[in-house]
């Protein structure tokens, strides 16, 4: 199971020492897509590379394990060496589980190296970009209030008085990014008060998933050296857009790195290529248990709603179908065309688990050559009930309840994630969708305390 100390290895560790490096981090992430870790001084580099680092699965959430099992041991990957911006005295490593010397099977990071093993079996590569939406804000006697008093408009987007209040930790952010060799090609200020996007080039799944991993990570550390905090809760204010994470995807041919996708003569007038579509039908088919995975909180279907922002709509999809550059749409294709956005995952989201569930179902239609039908450019939201079942269009699940059910029921689930990450996510969710009903709310004790 172990990468043995090859000169490429030795060489990394030199390379990290000469640049201060005093400790490594063998890194993975649990079910909710969360760091976690062990540190080791750099003179344990070797062992930490070839597994030496014990975890006890029992103790994390959807890390199933009983306290009886052998804990599981982190695999660094050599590739995914990232020293931290904030401190660099550290380095870290997006990691694999391993258990009893093999692959452990619920592991997230692996479940998507092994639907990414079927599309390079078909000669592609996958390739994803992930728009990040997040919240920094600060602490006051209110509650959670943006970090700039002037950050009140109803309609925040692209307001640049509010982006330059915020200047020196999104400069953090941002410059840090680049660092890392990331190119961030674009930053704002999103539709929310306190809510930011950067956008920065797309990369391989794998890559781009260690790199939102790490992202999230970042972010939340640089906002707190500043004395804010961020969010990536999905809804955090109900009268506000929440916080989407939009998967844009493409398959590439493994050998030329052409983009398959891109069809400057599509007949529908999308740039889209017959393998673009065949992946779209895919998606479409699968998309309620997909929506478990890329919008996996009670929280996250407060944002799936068409209307509920102060600013007007929410921007994210409602309906289960695709269109053209038209963002009312669950996948959109953006002008150009020559890939595929989902809207629906949100910024809370696994990427490891949700960029897997979405491949999977997108090769299924490229195998099965499914066809999507024509593009929606109609404004979806303003579509009666009617209208849609007209259309033979349904809705995506309006509750994390529906969801998993939609997610237990499919067969893709369990091919994808394997028995025991498949019954793990069903029994984890389905508790989590149960608490929340056991909860009581502010709105029900408004509502009902003196009413009845």
């Amino acid at each position: 199971m172990s990468h043995e100390s090859t000169p490429e290895l030795q060489q990394l560790k030199t390379t990290l020492e000469a640049q201060g490096v005093k400790y490594a981090i063998a890194s993975f992430v649990d079910i909710h897509g969360m760091c976690k870790a062990k540190m080791v001084p750099l003179t344990h580099f070797d062992s930490m590379m070839q597994g030496s680092e014990l975890f006890t699965g029992a103790a994390l959430d959807g890390v199933p394990q009983a306290v009886n099992d052998d804990e599981v041991a982190t695999m660094p990957d050599p590739a995914s060496a990232t020293i931290l911006p904030w401190n660099s005295e550290m380095a870290w490593f997006a990691s694999d589980l391993y258990l009893q010397g093999k692959p452990f099977e619920a592991c997230c990071r692996s479940i998507l190296k092994s639907v990414l093993q079927q599309s390079a079996g078909l000669g592609f590569q996958f390739n994803l970009g992930i728009e990040t939406e997040f919240f920094i804000l600060k602490d006051d006697a209110g509650g959670a209030a943006p970090v700039s008093d002037r950050d009140r408009l109803a309609k925040p987007c692209y307001d640049l008085q509010g982006l330059l209040d915020n200047y020196a930790w999104v400069d953090e952010i941002v410059q840090a990014m680049n660092h890392l060799g990331w190119d961030v090609y674009s930053f704002d200020h999103e539709d929310g008060n306190g809510q930011f996007e950067t956008d920065f080039a797309y990369a391989d799944a794998l890559t781009m998933s260690d790199r939102l991993t790490f992202f999230r990570l970042m972010v939340k550390e640089i906002a707190r050296k500043h004395g804010y905090f961020a969010t990536f809760m999905p809804k955090p204010f109900a009268n506000r857009t929440g916080s989407g994470a939009h998967y844009n995807m493409s398959l590439a041919d493994l050998k030329t790195g052409e983009n398959l996708f891109i069809d400057r003569q599509d007949s529908r007038h999308c740039g889209l290529s017959k393998l673009g579509y065949q992946f779209i039908a895919g998606v479409l088919r699968h998309a309620p248990a997909i929506c478990a995975v890329i919008a996996p909180t009670v929280n996250s279907y407060k944002r799936l709603i068409a209307r509920g922002s102060m600013s007007g709509f929410t921007w994210a999809p409602v309906y289960i179908c695709y269109g053209n550059n038209n963002r009312t749409n669950m996948l959109r294709i953006p002008l150009g065309g020559g890939r595929v956005e989902c809207r629906a995952a949100d910024i809370s989201s696994n990427p490891y688990l949700g960029a897997a569930m979405i491949l999977a179902a997108g090769l299924e239609g490229i195998r099965e050559n499914l066809d999507p039908g024509e593009p929606h450019t109609e404004n979806m939201y303003n579509c009666t009930s009617a209208k849609l079942t007209e259309m033979g269009i349904k809705t995506l699940p309006r509750t994390l309840g529906e969801a998993i059910e939609a997610f237990a029921t499919d067969p893709l689930s369990e091919t994808v994630m394997g028995s025991l990450m498949y019954k793990t996510y069903v029994d984890f969710k389905t508790q989590e969708w149960f608490e929340y009903h056991n909860h009581v709310s502010d709105w029900e004790t408004q509502r009902y305390l003196k009413f009845f």
